[in-house]
């Protein structure tokens, strides 16, 4: 698609840089959208200093207005320089979940952009960290909408779940066994005896009240 998308569109090849010296879409970014450099890369920070300039080498001089400036200005202003980081982080921790192994998982990628965006808020700077749902606006929304639970397969990790599968496993194979069978048939018959010769006490007990 995206080849698709530059070939539809006019070249300019001797065009010099604009007089904002904005950061070219399909040059500057999305161009190093490669996967490998958000995983090769050590941490969010070095990613994101190959996808955008540096502060000191920011295209603007002063920050735009965002009324009145144009989207694409808007966006490698205000949207870019911190959207990508987040996906950056989001691309880490989906590999570290192992989404990419699995066709299921507890992981939820709008959860963890939406608290990562949430906390990396520049008007909350010296405030501390919040978990996702702790976020007011989350907790408003689930209150309304609340979600069914996760599965329990999704919770255990891998050790757990073996030990599960282990534990119930070994339990059928000793209830297999004849002589358990023949215990256990033991036990229910002699519950069932029990039972009826309690009923019997208080059929007595009744009728020598009356």
């Amino acid at each position: 698609l995206l080849s698709e998308y530059e070939a539809e569109q006019p070249q300019f090849p001797d065009v010099p840089e604009s007089k904002h010296g904005s950061v070219s879409l399909e040059a500057g970014i999305l161009q190093p959208l490669r996967m490998e450099q958000f995983y090769s890369a050590p941490a969010a920070d070095t990613v994101v200093q190959q996808l955008l300039p540096i502060a000191e080498a920011a295209p603007f001089p002063e920050p735009p207005d965002p009324k009145t400036c144009s989207p694409r200005e808007y966006l490698e202003y205000y949207i870019f320089p911190v959207l990508l980081p987040g996906m950056a982080e989001l691309l880490h921790r989906a590999k570290k979940e192992e989404c990419f192994e699995r066709k299921r998982t507890k992981f939820i990628a709008c959860d963890f952009l939406t608290e990562w965006l949430y906390n990396k808020n520049p008007k909350r700077k010296d405030e501390s960290f919040t978990e996702f749902f702790s976020i007011p606006f989350v907790n408003d929304w689930l209150k309304d909408h609340p979600r069914p639970p996760i599965p329990l397969s999704l919770l255990l990790s891998e050790e757990e779940a073996s030990i599960v599968i282990q534990s119930f496993w070994r339990g059928y194979r000793v209830r297999c066994d004849s002589e358990i069978q023949e215990l256990r048939q033991w036990q229910k018959q002699l519950r069932e005896d029990k039972n009826i010769i309690k009923r019997v006490k208080e059929f007595w007990t009744k009728q020598e009240a009356k």
